[in-house]
């Protein structure tokens, strides 16, 4: 039995269970004692993770103020005579397959792995679809004793928002809500499991106060890694790519206070390019590795990527074959399959702590700090980012992703003005007000449409009608915040 309801009042159930949420954390290895692999004895490993995400869009109706909100997956479902939305059916089967693909294995003697990395919103429209058979699908291997040690499920934000240019406090509310509605899904034993975090476009913030808040929303809501893209980070020492991309790190995020966090942080090699997944790219690196020793002790090194999960023809195509066959192949071989969290497990068992490995921070922090003094300030701060890209043109605070040919602040200032003012809004009128209860109807349908509206979806397109989309979530956000929140006005 599910713990939380999964809709309030016909809404996603994203908020007013706090405490409940906050408490369904793992209290030690959750995986390790059902892992079946003999880490001790093995040479490397791999380990892949499928993104998914669909966008929610007033799409529902011919007039744009009154459209229903849909995900854009009914949209192409519709509409499969335009386009690529031809490929909506099999969208819909890659959301469930892998819930297919690890029982079939697992039944046949073999020991699969991957990670699921799926947003909110995409889960919500799913549901809103009458696409139940992929959540049965998903259920079973996610809360199913036979087969859950197979699949570990990665946290997110509910709206595929990116850290860079999403406003901290929005931001954490993003964490939070995706955790909120996991759990109404899967139940919160299953929540209790999500150890690691997936960031959207693996954008992280290289801005040292926003990243600072980035990795304190994660550790605050119970997350122990983060999967960080390798050209995303720097070592302090030298501001160099680290040099042992497949061990463990910790990302060190200082402030300008002079505050600082960390957390265990996993290097997702390669670029961007789905088909490196697809074709189990991973797997016939790892090969060609061996064990590698930290701290005076040898552990096998460990090779992460990640890709969408639905998008393009060879993921759509060509991973299911080339995912039954590689998991068979690599069960019981000395580089098997495994998940991030069952691996760092093993290396606790050995003793080690997050301090113990090596630092990494996002890329171009060196050149702060080393023009910085320590607990500056944020004035100071600015100041001197100011002054360095004036001084050097490769030099930017808009963050690192997987996408680095593409920034997510420059180019969208007709979608960022209207979001940063609705997120403005949100703020005055909700968040910086007593007496607000976050069970109340008209808190999390605020809510509910704040999130919606920071998906990088209307950011990556960019124009047309993804702008006008945007617009219109914002145009209605604004007058929810105007219209229910009279009493809270300043």
């Amino acid at each position: 039995m599910n713990d939380l309801p999964e809709y309030v009042d016909d809404l996603p159930n994203l908020c007013g269970s706090e405490e409940l949420i906050a408490n369904a954390r793992a209290q030690g290895p959750v995986y390790l004692s059902e892992s079946g692999i003999d880490f001790g004895s093995i040479n490397s490993a791999f380990a892949i993770a499928l993104h998914m995400q669909q966008p929610l869009i007033p799409a529902g109706g011919e007039d744009l103020h009154t459209a229903k909100i849909i995900s854009n997956l009914k949209h192409m479902m519709d509409h499969q005579d335009v386009g690529d939305n031809h490929n909506a059916p099999v969208f819909h089967w890659c959301y469930k397959r892998i819930g297919e693909f690890v029982p079939k294995l697992v039944d046949e003697g073999k020991s699969p792995r991957v990670m699921l990395d799926y947003s909110g919103c995409l889960l919500h429209g799913l549901r809103d679809m009458g696409l139940d058979d992929v959540f049965d699908a998903l259920k079973r291997v996610t809360c199913d004793p036979h087969y859950r040690h197979c699949v570990e499920w990665l946290g997110c934000t509910w709206s595929h928002a990116v850290a860079p240019s999403t406003p901290v406090q929005d931001y954490r509310l993003h964490v939070q809500a995706w955790r909120h509605h996991f759990a109404a899904i899967f139940g919160l034993e299953a929540l209790s499991r999500v150890k690691g975090f997936s960031p959207a476009e693996m954008a992280l913030p290289n801005h040292p106060d926003v990243c600072y808040e980035f990795v304190k929303t994660l550790k605050d809501n119970g997350y122990q890694w983060v999967l960080v893209q390798e050209h995303s980070v720097e070592q302090p020492e030298d501001g160099g790519h680290p040099q042992r991309p497949h061990i463990p790190h910790r990302l060190v995020a200082k402030n300008s206070k002079g505050e600082s966090a960390s957390i265990i942080a996993i290097i997702k090699t390669q670029g961007s390019d789905t088909k490196l997944v697809a074709q189990m790219q991973p797997y016939y690196e790892a090969e060609g590795l061996s064990r590698q020793e930290l701290k005076g002790q040898s552990i096998p090194p460990l090779v992460t990527q990640i890709g969408d999960g639905e998008n393009g023809g060879v993921m759509m195509n060509e991973f299911p074959g080339k995912f039954m066959e590689v998991m068979g192949e690599a069960t019981g071989s000395h580089t098997p399959p495994v998940n991030v969290s069952e691996y760092l497990e093993y290396l606790e068992t050995l003793g080690f702590k997050e301090a113990d490995f090596p630092a990494i921070q996002p890329v171009q922090q060196k050149k702060i700090w080393d023009n910085f003094e320590a607990g500056g300030g944020p004035e100071k701060l600015e100041e001197l980012i100011e002054e360095l890209q004036h001084s050097d043109h490769q030099f930017h605070m808009e963050g690192g992703s997987w996408t680095n040919n593409i920034s997510w602040v420059q180019g969208y200032e007709n979608v960022i003005g209207p979001i940063e003012k609705v997120s403005a809004l949100f703020s005055e009128k909700v968040l910086d007000k007593p007496g607000i209860s976050t069970s109340e109807y008209r808190y999390r349908n605020a809510l509910y449409y704040l999130l919606m509206i920071q998906t990088s979806c209307y950011r990556y397109w960019g124009q047309g009608v993804w702008t006008d989309y945007a617009r219109e979530l914002c145009r209605r956000l604004e007058a929810i915040l105007n219209h229910d929140f009279k009493d809270a006005a300043a």
